[in-house]
C-alpha cells in the first residue's frame, strides 16, 4: 500500500465477481467512491475490513494487482442558479456540450425531511392534462406514480407534464432511456423555450445500468437545493423506476444476496421508500413533488414494483388506451389521488369535487352499458346517452393531449351535463346547477 497526495492506494484484490471487487482497506466509508484500474466504483459492503466495491462499468480485464484509489468521498453534485436548462448524466457531468457547472458540491443521497419540519400539502400542482387535474388532482409535495405498459406514450405525458405544469422548477431524471427519447426530450423542451426551467439527468441503454442508481439520488439532490434554498415548487419527474429496480436486482444477483419476489432485491421496498419519502412540503413555500413512471409487464399491477410503489405512495395514475376513442386516457376507475381533496373545491372552484363524482358516476353507468351491449340485452335511451356521454367525456377530458386549465375543465364537463343529461340525473347541487347549468 502506497499514499500519494493523503490518498491511500491498494494493490491487492481478493475477489472478483462480475460487477464487484473485494479487498482489505482501512478508514472506508460507505458509499465512498474509488477508483479500481481506472474505472469509477462505489463501496456497497464494509465487513471488518473487508471492503466490497461496485464497479460501475462491470470488472471485465480488471486483474487481481489492479490499483485501487478511495477518493474519500460519497457521490456529490455542483448545485447553483446555474443548473437550470442543463443536461447531466448520472455522474452529474453535462452532456449537452455545455460548460461545467460552478457551485457548491453537496452529497447526494441524504436522508429525507424530519417529519416535524414539514407541512401539510396544501398547494395545487395544475398540470393541464385534465384526466390528472379534474379526477385526480395532484398537491405540492406528493408522491404519485404512473402506471403504463411499456409500448404506452409515458414519455409525452411527462413531456407534456413539464411543459404544463405550474411550479418554478422540472428535473426530469432518466432511467434507461433510449437514445431516441433522450433526444425527444431535448428537442421538446427546446423548442418549447421552457429550458430555462428544467433540468435533466439522463441515463440511456448505452451507459451501464448499475449508473442508473444515481439519477434519483442526482435529481433529488438538484431539488433540494431549489426548494430549500429558493423556496421554490419543485417538480421531479422520474422515468423509469422499473428499469431502476432492474439495476438494482443486477447488483445484487451479482453479488450473489438471495433474490425475493420476482428477482427483486430483498431491500426494495427501503430503496423506493428512501427516493419517494424525498417528496415534502416545507413551511417557507419551498416543495418537492414527484412523479414517477413504473412501467409494467403485462399490465401485471402485482409484479413487485408495482406493488411495493402502491404502499409508499399517496396514489397512482393509470394509462390505458381507450379502444373507443383510439387514444391514451389516464383511467378515472384506477386512478387515484390519496390528498385530492386537500385542493380540490378549495384552491379550485367550489363546483369541482362534486363534477368530478357526478362525472365518474356518469361513466361508471357507460360502463354498465356497454356490458349490457356486449351480452345482447337492449339498451334504454339513458343507457345511450351515457355511452355517448362516455366517448365526448374520454376524447375531451381524459386523453393524455387534452390541456386545458381547471376552470375550462369544470365549463367542458357542464357542457357534457347539459348535453346528455337532465339536472335531477346528474345528482349535483341545485344551487351548483342554478350556477353552472347551460342553457342549451
Amino acid at each position: 500500500m502506497a499514499t500519494k497526495a493523503f490518498q491511500k492506494i491498494y494493490t491487492k484484490i481478493s475477489q472478483i465477481t462480475k460487477a464487484t471487487c473485494s479487498l482489505k482497506a482501512s478508514g472506508v466509508g460507505y458509499d465512498e467512491l474509488a477508483m479500481v484500474n481506472g474505472k469509477l466504483a462505489q463501496v456497497v459492503k464494509i465487513m471488518g475490513d473487508e471492503v466490497t466495491l461496485q464497479v460501475f462499468e462491470g470488472t471485465e480485464g480488471i486483474p487481481t494487482n489492479a490499483e485501487v484509489v478511495f477518493l474519500g468521498k460519497s457521490p456529490t453534485l455542483k448545485v447553483s442558479e446555474q443548473l437550470a436548462g442543463r443536461f447531466f448524466n448520472a455522474f452529474g457531468d453535462p452532456i449537452d456540450g455545455g460548460p461545467e457547472i460552478e457551485g457548491q458540491e453537496v452529497p447526494i443521497g441524504g436522508p429525507s425531511v424530519n417529519p416535524v419540519r414539514r407541512k401539510q400539502p396544501s398547494e395545487l400542482i395544475a398540470t393541464g392534462i385534465a384526466g390528472i387535474d379534474l379526477n385526480n388532482t395532484l398537491v405540492s409535495g406528493q408522491k404519485i406514480p404512473f402506471f403504463a405498459d411499456p409500448d404506452q406514450p409515458f414519455n409525452q405525458v411527462m413531456a407534456n407534464v413539464a411543459l404544463r405544469a405550474e411550479t418554478d422548477k422540472i428535473i426530469l431524471g432518466g432511467m434507461g432511456m433510449t437514445n431516441d427519447d433522450y433526444l425527444y426530450f431535448k428537442n421538446v423542451f427546446s423548442n418549447a423555450g421552457a429550458l430555462d426551467r428544467i433540468i435533466s439527468f439522463v441515463n440511456t441503454t448505452e451507459n451501464p445500468p448499475v449508473e442508473r442508481l444515481l439519477i434519483p439520488d442526482m435529481a433529488l439532490t438538484a431539488a433540494e437545493y431549489f426548494a430549500v434554498e429558493h423556496n421554490q415548487k419543485v417538480l421531479v419527474l422520474l422515468t423509469d423506476m422499473t428499469s431502476y429496480a432492474d439495476a438494482l436486482a443486477i447488483v445484487s444477483n451479482r453479488m450473489d444476496q438471495i433474490p425475493s419476489k420476482d428477482s427483486m432485491p430483498g431491500s426494495l421496498y427501503s430503496d423506493l421508500a428512501k427516493i419517494y419519502e424525498k417528496a415534502v412540503q416545507f413551511p417557507a413555500g419551498g416543495s418537492i413533488t414527484i412523479i414517477a413512471v413504473t412501467t409494467l409487464s403485462g399490465g401485471d399491477i402485482t409484479h413487485a414494483v408495482p406493488d411495493n410503489t402502491g404502499y409508499i405512495t399517496e396514489g397512482q395514475l393509470f394509462l390505458r388506451r381507450d379502444s373507443d376513442i383510439g387514444k391514451v386516457i389516464v383511467d378515472p376507475f384506477r386512478s387515484l389521488s390519496r390528498l385530492k381533496q386537500l385542493v380540490s373545491g378549495k384552491k379550485t372552484r367550489k363546483d369541482h369535487p362534486q363534477v368530478m363524482n357526478a362525472a365518474v358516476r356518469l361513466y361508471a353507468d357507460a360502463a354498465n352499458a356497454k356490458t349490457k351491449m356486449e351480452n345482447g340485452f337492449d339498451l334504454t335511451n339513458y343507457d345511450e346517452r351515457t355511452l355517448a356521454f362516455a366517448k365526448d367525456y374520454a376524447n375531451q377530458l381524459l386523453a393524455i393531449d387534452v390541456n386545458l386549465d381547471t376552470t375550462e375543465m369544470l365549463d367542458v364537463t357542464w357542457g357534457l351535463f347539459s348535453k346528455y343529461f337532465k339536472p335531477e340525473e346528474v345528482n349535483i347541487k341545485k344551487e351548483l346547477v342554478d350556477e353552472h347549468w347551460q342553457k342549451q
